[in-house]
């Protein structure tokens, strides 16, 4: 049975958080009372709306160990505040960017939309590589302006050594972009270790909170030199002066924020970060791990193959594998209608448990999994 945490169906076997995670009991009731409150009364309590939003800057930033809230910025996606990077450097023809080639398409098409601009994007083939992080920084050279990674491969389940890279980085006056999304929520953060410019994250995988609401951090040197392509009420200095003619964009990252705030995520994110960070992100990563262990012994006991790696330094919370000599894609969605909710990934099964996960809802799974391969 799932965790108190969460109302699941208790015949389905959640195992999808890499792709979009359910919402805990304190959130939908966090949602719902919001818009009892909006449809009552409207925004007559949008004081108290606003210190939700910036409630949740401080939540986020305590996440990643941000120096400060105002280095926060709440955007609509990863694919937004990657883009946001991208085409806010001033490039100059024969600048290269280097990345991984089996990136998910938000940190990889931003990239090589560049390109016309005369930019050069090399993508190391992590499937050829024992060393990724030695691979990645053999790629640079004086014309390397960006080293952009996943924290977490999406597919593989590959966990990316980000220290290790961001010193490189930093020795190199390499800018440092860490796509996020797959381990917030599920791995502890440090973005100061890391020595990261930039880390973007959606807040609907790991962070259990809602599509269309995401964690954008930029360092305070790097921001004061991005060009600015959104502009609106919202990303000035003054906001609230609305009759105020002259204008500058605001010293914080709120100068990303074109316009108005998506409220409604906002008090849901609000909500699920209060439960991780309540709980602790060290137990909540200790949970996780111990549900991939068991999800790699029946892995190793029926027989199947392994696709993420083995040792728990190089993994977080995604478990892929393949069941040898069947159709794969065809066995997930089989999983799927069974209600064991995963995911076809990296050439094979993949499932991604989170911390309420339990071993008994593991060997449910394995087990629909093995009646299906017998039919």
């Amino acid at each position: 049975m799932s965790s108190h945490h969460f109302s699941l169906d208790p015949h389905m076997i959640y195992l999808n958080h890499a792709a979009v995670a359910p919402w805990p009991i304190q959130t939908v009731e966090a949602v719902a009372s919001f818009a009892q409150e909006n449809g009552s009364t409207g925004a007559m309590h949008y004081p108290a709306w606003m210190k939700t939003e910036s409630a949740l800057r401080s939540q986020l930033a305590q996440l990643i160990n941000a120096p400060s809230p105002e280095d926060i910025a709440l955007l609509k996606s990863t694919s937004e505040g990657l883009s946001v990077i991208a085409h806010g450097i001033d490039w100059e023809a024969g600048d290269n960017i280097v990345s991984i080639a089996q990136e998910f398409p938000s940190n990889r098409i931003v990239w090589q939309s560049l390109e016309p601009k005369g930019v050069e994007v090399r993508l190391l083939d992590l499937t050829s590589e024992d060393d990724p992080e030695a691979a990645l920084m053999r790629l640079c050279d004086e014309n390397t302006r960006l080293l952009a990674v996943s924290s977490v491969q999406y597919a593989s389940g590959r966990r990316m050594q980000l220290p290790k890279l961001g010193k490189f980085c930093q020795a190199h006056q390499i800018l440092f972009v860490i796509d996020a999304i797959q381990s917030l929520g599920a791995l502890p953060f440090d973005v100061v270790s890391n020595q990261a410019d930039v880390v973007v994250a959606d807040g609907h995988k790991w962070m259990l909170g809602p599509e269309g609401l995401a964690l954008f951090y930029c360092s305070e040197t790097l921001r004061e030199k991005l060009q600015l392509r959104q502009f609106g009420w919202h990303m000035v200095e003054n906001a609230w002066d609305f009759d105020r003619q002259d204008w500058e964009p605001a010293t914080s990252a709120r100068r990303f924020e074109c316009g108005s705030p998506n409220m409604l995520g906002v008090h849901a994110l609000h909500s699920s970060l209060g439960l991780l960070l309540e709980m602790g992100v060290e137990k909540v990563s200790h949970l996780i791990e111990r549900n991939c262990d068991e999800i790699i012994a029946q892995v190793d006991a029926r027989g199947f193959e392994l696709l993420t790696p083995r040792d728990p330094q190089s993994r977080a919370g995604i478990v892929t594998f393949r069941v040898p000599d069947r159709d794969n894609p065809a066995l997930q969605q089989q999983l799927m209608d069974a209600q064991v909710v995963c995911a076809c990934r990296g050439g094979g099964i993949r499932f991604s448990p989170h911390f309420h996960n339990t071993d008994s809802q593991i060997t449910q799974a394995f087990g629909r999994l093995a009646r299906l391969i017998s039919r």
